[in-house]
């Protein structure tokens, strides 16, 4: 950890009063469960690669709050944290995740079949569909907390599985460190680079160390199939594509991240799964599938209706500027996407998206024919 005091001992001859946290300013996930009590119960423990309490809490405590949404404020630094530490994370998971409780079966599925529709989305208004989530890889510390060592490793293990991809898979990776110029604008222009991070989220929890070392982008030649190596969690995998058949996009993200965890095991490594908490990821919020759906959608009329805000809760939607999750919509563009992740399987995530997009497009065509929307809203899902 950069700015973590984790490896110094000689707090622990301070007493827990002494050490705790101001949090009398803070508006995130962890700061609403932390107290005293237990900080006191936990600020000692540690997981097996040396993980500790204030490591978990850091980001949170250096980043009081975000203007537009509830920041989770604490992070994992391997798979053992959220085992350690669950008297505080438990309760962050709850409220993050609508009332998730520790003793609950999340499911997965990755079968497109099962998926209804999801082929018709008007291109008209949508824009473009993409699919995205995040694995990690048993054995390895995660970004927060990893070595030199384990990351390269990690590179290294990645590019042996991509590269084995064919058909509409193949590909080619790029290690940041060694781009051109000409190749990182490229990708930039794509829309497909991840740049150093600037967020103060991700700096506080240690993510951009030894930047741009061990990381990199890797992507299928038809530019529809991307992996990022290395950046927030292990593996982040895309899939998207112009325009609005977002069955398409599901299918070919289902039909790889398979492959990729086939490729992965027959190499001895399998990604960290459990239960309870799915896919582990860095971040609670990601926790379960880490699937977020979306679609770049021009809502120009209802994004300015009364009733917006309420028919996306209801939808178990969100909003977005198309820029990410800090940027404002420009030209009433936005990024819709599911805005659960765990308690739900991907293909009940990407049909919320589907089904809830068609009926605010509907209510879209509705308010530009001057008509009203009021027998459209939907019950709450």
């Amino acid at each position: 950890m950069p700015f973590g005091n984790t490896h110094n001992k000689l707090k622990m001859n301070y007493s827990s009063e002494q050490e705790y946290p101001d949090l009398s300013q803070h508006n995130n996930h962890m700061a609403k469960v932390l107290t005293p009590e237990m900080y006191a119960n936990l600020r000692d423990k540690e997981t097996p690669s040396g993980f500790t309490l204030d490591d978990v809490i850091q980001t949170g405590v250096d980043n009081p709050g975000h203007p537009f949404i509830m920041t989770v404020g604490c992070v994992a630094g391997d798979e053992e944290t959220y085992e350690v530490f669950k008297e505080l994370l438990d309760p962050v998971i709850e409220d993050r995740h609508g009332g998730y409780k520790p003793t609950d079966k999340h499911k997965t599925d990755l079968n497109p079949e099962n998926l209804q529709g999801g082929d018709d989305l008007d291109p008209n208004y949508v824009l473009s569909s993409r699919v995205r989530t995040g694995r990690s890889i048993r054995g390895f510390c995660l970004p927060p907390h990893c070595s030199r060592g384990e990351r390269r490793a990690i590179e290294n293990l990645s590019i042996e599985s991509l590269d084995l991809l064919d058909g509409d898979l193949k590909g080619k990776y790029y290690a940041l460190k060694n781009m051109t110029e000409e190749e990182q604008q490229q990708l930039i222009d794509d829309h497909f680079l991840f740049d150093k991070p600037v967020s103060p989220l991700l700096l506080a929890s240690g993510m951009a160390r030894d930047w741009p070392d061990g990381r990199g982008i890797w992507h299928n030649d038809n530019k529809t199939f991307l992996v990022w190596v290395n950046e927030e969690d292990h593996l982040r995998v895309i899939s998207m594509q112009k325009g609005g058949n977002m069955r398409e996009v599901f299918n070919r993200f289902c039909t790889g991240l398979t492959k990729i965890e086939a490729l992965f095991k027959e190499r001895s490594h399998e990604f960290m799964w459990n239960e309870h908490l799915g896919y582990v990821l860095t971040c609670p919020s990601n926790l379960g599938t880490g699937l977020r759906a979306g679609v770049h959608v021009k809502l120009p009329n209802l994004s300015k209706h009364e009733k917006f805000g309420e028919a996306l809760k209801r939808l178990r939607l969100q909003k977005r500027g198309t820029g990410g999750v800090d940027t404002a919509a420009v030209g009433g563009v936005f990024d819709i996407s599911n805005a659960d992740r765990l308690g739900f399987s991907e293909v009940e995530l990407v049909q919320m998206v589907v089904d809830g997009v068609n009926l605010l497009v509907d209510m879209e065509k509705r308010l530009e024919a001057g008509e009203g929307i009021d027998d459209l809203m939907p019950e709450q899902k």
